[in-house]
């Protein structure tokens, strides 16, 4: 079999084959040589091509938060921010900005890969992970020499790879179609099937990972998929499927049979980078999300990390700061008489170290921009504004508030005094939403070692740097949606004080509500969960449970594209969307109840000659008639039937 020929039936194979499946992977993050890859005759021919199969699905899942756009400015994980309660785009001289969701998101445009916008990635890269998998599980019977418990160990992790992909297509794009293998004759003839045979299935398939697949500290290198991963995937599945007391139980097991703790106190490298013009009072919050921390066997909260190390063949600087700090050195930011903020190199004869701005949060462009809801409001609790919760502290230096930066112009008649909004009644910012608003400088801080090493540079962005996809805080919030679900208030109340207490909250909650909990999610796991995904799944699962949110709303699994959680969440606490204050480059912030979920690309549906793949209602050829699999074990038989 020709390498070519191989590589035409992958695609096709997939039912999408006019989106461009490997558009955004690096040839260096594709090692070992994709070519090789799609020869299944030399990949499966012994253990190393199979390690190597796997070794790049754990490389490609990072892409989702570290991936950058071709002109290196956004990555995918703001798309899943911007489509949610707490942020909105924030590019404000972009023609195209992505603000009016409502009329711009469709089957053929608003859909495609602008500085923000990334909704066609999570389709095509989605759909190839799925592939990579797909291989694994397609092919491992031509490894010789395999044992039972070796051969199921990989099939676990790629059961995780696949697994982890079906839930975000389940609450990205709800019914989508179903391909669970690779073929030697491509098709063109597949159906849609329902959301809920595909969380069935992975469900099951969640079950055996966890039974077959070690723990980490069996595992050769950090960042491979774990068995406390695909516990903590099976947790999510079972709370998808309603299924509450088993995701207490897996929960429960992470918690306390695992060999996992959060991290109550100081630990690992403490690491200080600014101690004259940003000050760190050292804490466990700002401990827990250093680089270097991260993955070290001290941190005993990591679940699963993502290696992204400086100096590696993979390496991908995430530009955090660039993309999610404010844009504070453009001319729509001045001092009261008139000066802008200087973003100037080391060499340069107006630097002064205790005033260097760029060094000290890095020069930011707001790629998203969050909501006054995220800065302020959601940081009240009982009513009080929490001003002990290292999360939202900028005494310790955690949260970065504009008033902390100082005029750094030494020309200026303002230097050294801090930034002012206005000066009386004068507005001294007149794009506030790409250069005024306040952030987790905790999180996005990350050294840039290209900055470091070019004293004549003025552009700090953001390095390497590993990350989080799942650690302990997040199963005790995810236990605490179960047991709110199955009515336990008392059990899920102290499931959410817990995270609480660690970030040394003054104010505890006596009664969670289910918008509690939610809350606590965007607070603790603020660019570690896909926002809108997991709003979409929360508002699923609240729907099966009959519960009522924090306004007295219950929800019908059925008719979500018409209200759901999700959206009631945008129309209470984001000040952007459908409030029509704000108009940039002549479009308004819209978004409707159907965009909970993102259409299917008319390219997809276009290449799948001979079937029909189901749109989504809302969008430009939905039909409620169109024929799906509602039994997995149908969609799956089919794929041999061209």
């Amino acid at each position: 079999m020709k390498t070519n020929n191989f590589y035409k039936s992958v695609v096709l194979a997939t039912g999408i084959a006019s989106v461009a499946l490997i558009s955004g992977c690096k040839k260096d993050f594709l090692k070992p040589d994709p070519l090789s890859f799609y020869e299944p005759e030399i990949t499966f021919s012994n253990r190393a091509g199979l390690e190597a199969t796997t070794a790049m699905l754990d490389r490609h899942l990072r892409t989702y938060w570290s991936h950058l756009t071709t002109r290196d400015i956004s990555v995918p994980i703001s798309t899943e921010y911007m489509l949610s309660d707490v942020a909105v785009s924030g590019k404000t001289d972009d023609g195209n900005i992505f603000a009016d969701v409502a009329t711009r998101l469709t089957p053929t445009d608003g859909m495609f890969d602008n500085d923000v916008n990334m909704i066609s990635f999570f389709w095509g890269e989605t759909y190839n992970g799925i592939k990579y998998a797909n291989t694994i599980t397609s092919f491992i019977d031509n490894v010789p020499g395999l044992d039972q418990a070796t051969k199921q160990e990989f099939l676990g992790r790629a059961y995780f790879h696949r697994s982890f992909r079906y839930m975000a297509l389940c609450f990205q794009f709800k019914d989508v179609p179903l391909v669970t293998k690779i073929l030697k004759l491509p098709k063109q003839n597949y159906k849609t099937s329902s959301r809920e045979a595909i969380l069935e299935m992975i469900t099951a398939d969640m079950e055996k990972a966890v039974a077959w697949v070690p723990e980490q500290s069996k595992m050769a290198y950090i960042g491979m998929i774990n068995k406390g991963a695909c516990r903590q995937l099976l947790l999510k599945c079972y709370l998808a499927t309603g299924k509450w007391d088993k995701a207490i139980a897996q929960a429960d097991t992470l918690i306390n049979q695992s060999g996992y703790a959060l991290m109550n106190g100081e630990f690992g490298t403490f690491d200080n980078p600014s101690p004259v013009a940003w000050p760190v009072t050292r804490n466990v919050i700002w401990d827990l999300h250093r680089p270097v921390n991260k993955a070290i066997a001290a941190n005993k909260e990591t679940i699963l990390v993502l290696p992204n190390r400086e100096g590696t063949d993979a390496t991908i600087r995430y530009k955090s700061m660039r993309n999610w700090g404010p844009m504070w050195n453009q001319n729509a930011l001045k001092s009261p008489s008139g000066k802008v903020l200087l973003s100037v190199a080391r060499t340069d004869p107006k630097y002064r170290a205790d005033y260097d701005i760029n060094g000290t949060v890095g020069r930011g462009l707001g790629m998203i921009r969050p909501t006054h809801f995220a800065q302020f409001g959601l940081w009240f609790v009982n009513g009080v504004n929490d001003a002990t919760d290292l999360r939202h502290n900028s005494t310790v230096g955690n949260w970065a508030r504009m008033e902390m930066l100082k005029y750094n112009d030494p020309a200026d008649a303002n230097f050294g005094q801090n930034l002012r909004l206005y000066n009386g009644s004068t507005l001294l910012c007149t794009d506030t939403i790409r250069s005024w608003f306040n952030w987790p400088h905790y999180k996005i801080f990350i050294e840039d070692p290209v900055f470091l090493a070019t004293p004549t540079s003025n552009r700090n962005d953001g390095g390497a740097a590993d990350w989080y996809c799942y650690r302990l805080a997040e199963t005790y919030l995810l236990r605490a949606e179960a047991q709110f679900y199955k009515g336990n208030i008392a059990a899920a109340t102290e499931d959410v004080n817990v995270v609480r207490r660690r970030a040394r909250c003054s104010q505890l909650y006596t009664n969670v509500n289910i918008g509690d909990i939610v809350n606590e999610r965007a607070r603790e796991l603020y660019l570690e969960e896909w926002r809108h995904m997991e709003l979409s799944r929360i508002s699923y699962s609240l729907a099966l449970s009959g519960k009522a949110d924090e306004w007295g709303n219950t929800y019908n699994v059925n008719t979500l594209a018409d209200n759901s959680y999700w959206y009631q969440r945008i129309q209470h606490y984001n000040d952007y969307y459908n409030k029509n204050k704000v108009s940039v480059r002549n479009r308004n912030y819209t978004i409707t109840p159907y965009n909970i979920y993102w259409p299917i690309p008319q390219n997809a549906i276009n290449a799948n000659l001979y079937g029909k793949l189901r749109q989504n209602q809302g969008y430009n050829g939905y039909d409620a008639g169109t024929e799906r699999w509602t039994r997995w074990q149908d969609a799956v038989a089919d794929e041999d039937i061209n």
